[in-house]
């Protein structure tokens, strides 16, 4: 069986598609001549996008779908528009993220970053995996980051966290996207679906603009940063390489494994951190 994933009729869902490395992760697929559902919050700015692709790559297979994933029932919703639209599921690149400036909760009442970050991925690809198993070979690729290095998890706070700082709750976030592929591949083992997170680089993305501080220290920052287009390079590795099976549960910086922090190879956390997770969605 042919672990190459393009071919007639491929799908790829794409979550934060409206800008920086999405965007560019969605145009590279459509390059690559597959069928892209490209995941924003905002209608505007995501229709802006499906054009820069569409004009980028010649291709029409090109869709956008809506959803804010600071709402859980956003998340269940775009799951099953996604469902209803495809027979098949070939990749899910779960890429969306932000790094709030403020502690802020989600419309579920939990930490946003944690929320965004971590619990929305988690439930979408929950949601769509039977038909990403179904389509198999089939792909999930997580954007995790380095920033993951030297946190550290308490499982009884994680929605409201007593110690939050911007960059801890970043950190974190990124530390259950890791945790969240290895238990993920743990568990579909013998099912023709890899599951695999990358750090991206340093990103020039919007990620960081919210004015104040923050957003001075991160425009000092850009002239040493990495484009988007440079950051979606290893989502696209994953995502065509043109055998995924050696990285499947691992952490990936440029084409290479690498090892994360220690506490994201603990797999007990993983699992723990999967079963808090499932109740915090209501699976």
């Amino acid at each position: 069986m042919s672990t190459h994933l393009f071919g007639a009729e491929q799908t790829a869902v794409v979550t934060g598609a409206s800008s920086g490395i999405g965007r560019h992760t969605a145009l590279g697929l459509a390059r690559a001549g597959v069928r892209v559902v490209m995941v924003g919050r905002d209608r505007d700015r995501t229709e802006a996008a499906r054009h820069f692709v569409i004009e980028g790559s010649g291709s029409d297979r090109v869709a956008i779908a809506l959803a804010d994933f600071s709402s859980l029932a956003q998340v269940r919703r775009l799951a099953d528009e996604v469902l209803a639209a495809d027979s098949r599921l070939d990749l899910l690149v779960n890429n969306a993220g932000l790094m709030s400036p403020r502690y802020r909760f989600s419309f579920d009442g939990l930490e946003l970053t944690f929320a965004v970050n971590h619990l929305a991925p988690f439930l979408l690809t929950n949601l769509l995996l039977e038909r990403l198993k179904a389509s198999s070979p089939a792909r999930i690729v997580t954007v995790a980051s380095e920033a993951h290095r030297g946190q550290r998890l308490n499982l009884g706070t994680l929605g409201r966290p007593h110690d939050w700082t911007m960059l801890r709750a970043y950190g974190r976030s990124k530390l259950c996207n890791i945790l969240f592929t290895r238990e993920l591949a743990a568990r579909l083992a013998g099912s023709g679906v890899v599951a695999a997170c990358l750090h991206p680089g340093f990103v020039s993305t919007a990620i960081g603009q919210h004015g104040g501080l923050t957003e001075l220290v991160w425009r000092l920052m850009k002239p040493f940063m990495t484009t988007p287009e440079k950051g979606a390079e290893t989502s696209l590795f994953l995502a065509t390489v043109h055998d995924p099976t050696p990285f499947q549960g691992g952490y990936v910086i440029g084409k290479s494994l690498a090892r994360p922090d220690p506490t994201a190879l603990d797999s007990g956390l993983a699992r723990r951190l999967w079963e808090e997770s499932t109740r915090l969605v209501g699976l």
